[in-house]
């Protein structure tokens, strides 16, 4: 999880380097256009089995979904400091649990409560409205981790259709081709550094993919999430060297406040899910 907060940071790093030079759509399609070749031998189980009406469907959704995700999340980037994408993105698990509740029928416990008041708290410590502007990429980041939350759930639904290598190939396959007519419209010339860099971040995102999951089948959820804070550390540390960004401690302040609602509600499930299993006949 170490290894893979900084492949993420890093891509993330990337796609600010390039900049408001290349639209956020266009950005985003080049990023999973150039993705494929590592998600296209995932879909080989495809080739055999076929795709189900109800798979098909439930694909498509997540496909449009992420697809307003990444787009306001390439925009986000170009527009407010790393640090502050960073930990606006930690809401996502907050949004996974109300979506849960209100759409797959999990029960709503007080600790998830405790958790999502707890996220919202840090979310208007690094927004601090009133205090300074709320701009254009603040709320692209708020739509960015509801859609993302979105694509999970639906990826919840398909995890027990599919293998989760057809669940990523997926993803890029349907995301490439959401972002295409998007990417054409504000079409703008690239040359083969922009190229270059783009190719750069789709392989750190499949590295980080590939390295979260070893982590995942390593240890418990509740151990390796509480890792994925410091990804807040080394966007801090790089938007500083690389970017010349201020070091805001309202930022860190309100990341820490999320993370630690993820993390207490990561590990309340957990000790949840043991003691059922322990106390079922």
């Amino acid at each position: 999880m170490l290894v893979t907060g900084l492949l993420f940071v890093g891509m993330t790093a990337v796609v600010k380097h390039v900049g408001s030079d290349v639209p956020a759509a266009q950005s985003a399609f080049l990023r999973f256009a150039l993705g494929l070749p590592f998600a296209v031998p995932m879909l080989w189980p495809l080739w055999r089995t076929g795709l189900g009406r109800n798979e098909a469907g439930l694909f498509a959704a997540r496909g449009v979904v992420h697809t307003v995700g990444v787009i306001c999340w390439f925009f986000a980037m170009t527009r407010i400091p790393l640090a502050e994408v960073t930990a606006m993105n930690y809401l996502n698990p907050i949004y996974v649990t109300l979506g849960a509740s209100l759409f797959l029928g999990e029960r709503f416990e007080a600790r998830r409560l405790v958790a999502v008041g707890a996220a919202l708290v840090g979310a208007l410590v690094i927004l601090r409205p009133g205090l300074r502007a709320v701009e254009a990429g603040h709320f692209a980041m708020l739509v960015t981790a509801l859609f993302f939350a979105g694509g999970y759930l639906i990826a919840k639904r398909l995890s027990g259709q599919v293998s989760a290598g057809v669940v990523v190939g997926m993803l890029s396959v349907t995301v490439t081709l959401g972002l295409l007519p998007f990417a054409l419209w504000v079409w703008v010339p690239v040359g083969w550094a922009e190229i270059g860099w783009f190719f750069l971040a789709a392989v750190l995102a499949t590295l980080a993919h590939y390295t979260m999951t070893l982590a995942f089948a390593s240890a418990p959820v509740s151990a390796t999430q509480p890792a994925t804070f410091l990804q807040l550390v080394w966007s801090v540390l790089l938007g500083a060297a690389a970017f010349g960004e201020p070091v805001d401690g309202w930022v860190i302040l309100g990341g820490a406040i999320i993370m630690a609602a993820v993390s207490f509600i990561t590990w309340r499930e957990a000790v949840a899910r043991r003691v059922g299993l322990v106390t079922e006949p």
